[in-house]
């Protein structure tokens, strides 16, 4: 064996590459003049594949395992090199690594708002945000379609052109699905797995695909959640008395917050709350920026009919006690001509129904009216 057998034996080619910077989709293997000895070792471990590239042509693609480069398992290699059987000399490629592992904890949000038209509140804005993960399914077209000939490719490079896909289906998922938005939050998970979905669709074409996405918030515009508030303490508030002391004392503690306003604001805020509850309390005001003022309404053949009079008041009727007996009942006209004919005076006890016990006639007060009209008896010896 001769020395350049030997130094050919003892100098082996080793390519690999290990990876700690978690972020790092695509490592080009840098060689001087990118001179790959024939015969060399690639080592390709769980979650990569090596892609080689030969004159800026796509040749091989190595899945996880060890290999000796020479031509019975380089067969596009070995065709685009022309290599006659033994051929030993150093061949020129590029050889990227790339990672076909998930990355994680990627954000996504919608930057504007997502007009929609919700069954309760109609035309509503709503912005959402969560995670989502991707990772390489088909190393070669990943290549081709976006790495190129960058060295080293980075998940932020595609990150804001996922981003636009996500916003884009998730905008289009959402508005379509017909889902009121107090019910989204229990209808994520779906939401998010109908979303993943129609978004690998497009990253398919990158050779990518998202295998999850979450959903983790989805809100309203503040007016609209101040809405929600305002709707949430008024059924918390219960009838219109307290409603009306509920509205007063945020007016106040508004007004109290405002030092520009002073107690003039405090004034005007419970004067607006009080007007607010008597608004509410009669339905035929309206409520103008100087008062409440009288609401127009249609007369209805109801409101032009005569209301009917009250009932006429129940007449007592009473008894009379003398002489250890009872008597009666007897009406008012009755008590009446007893008055005029001196068989009921001053003194005679009476009692009618609801009254407490037996009573002298001049202690009642409907009886006593009788009397008015009779002069009282002479005074003895007149």
């Amino acid at each position: 064996m001769g020395i350049f057998d030997f130094l050919s034996g003892q100098f082996i080619d080793v390519i690999h590459w290990t990876d700690d910077t978690r972020d790092t989709l695509v490592w080009r293997f840098e060689r001087e003049g990118h001179e790959i000895k024939y015969g060399a070792k690639l080592t390709v471990r769980e979650g990569q594949a090596a892609v080689f590239i030969h004159e800026g042509q796509l040749a091989d693609v190595f899945t996880p395992g060890l290999y000796m480069l020479e031509t019975n398992n380089m067969p596009i290699m070995t065709t685009l090199q022309h290599w006659d059987h033994g051929f030993r000399s150093p061949f020129k490629a590029e050889i990227y690594f790339v990672n076909t592992t998930r990355f994680t904890d990627l954000k996504w949000g919608t930057k504007n708002p997502v007009m929609l038209r919700d069954p309760e509140f109609g035309p509503t804005r709503i912005r959402a945000f969560g995670t989502y993960s991707v990772r390489v399914t088909d190393p070669a077209r990943f290549m081709t379609e976006i790495v190129g000939t960058d060295g080293e490719f980075t998940t932020d490079e595609i990150s804001f052109q996922i981003r636009n896909v996500i916003v884009q289906e998730s905008s289009r998922v959402m508005a379509a699905s017909g889902i009121p938005v107090l019910d989204m939050a229990a209808n994520t998970a779906d939401m998010g797995k109908l979303i993943a979905a129609k978004v690998s669709e497009v990253l398919a074409d990158y050779g990518m695909q998202m295998p999850e996405f979450y959903i983790e918030n989805i809100s309203l515009p503040p007016a609209v959640e101040q809405a929600l508030d305002k709707r949430t303490s008024m059924g918390l508030a219960g009838d219109l008395g307290r409603f009306t002391q509920y509205s007063a004392a945020e007016a106040m503690t508004s007004a109290a917050r405002n030092p520009a306003g002073g107690g003039m604001a405090a004034g005007l805020g419970a004067g607006m709350g009080m007007a607010m509850g008597s608004q509410m309390a009669n339905p035929g005001y309206v409520q103008g920026p100087w008062g409440a003022s009288p609401q127009p309404q249609a007369a209805s053949p109801a409101a032009a009919q005569p209301a009917p009079p009250p009932p006429p008041p129940v007449e007592h009727v009473w008894h009379i006690a003398k002489d250890g007996k009872t008597s009666g009942p007897f009406s008012k006209a009755d008590m009446g001509r007893m008055a005029a004919d001196g068989s009921l005076g001053r003194e005679t006890h009476v009692w009618t129904p609801g009254q407490d016990g037996w009573k002298t006639a001049d202690e009642v007060q409907e009886l006593a009216q009788l009397f008015t009209i009779l002069p009282p008896p002479p005074p003895p010896g007149a």
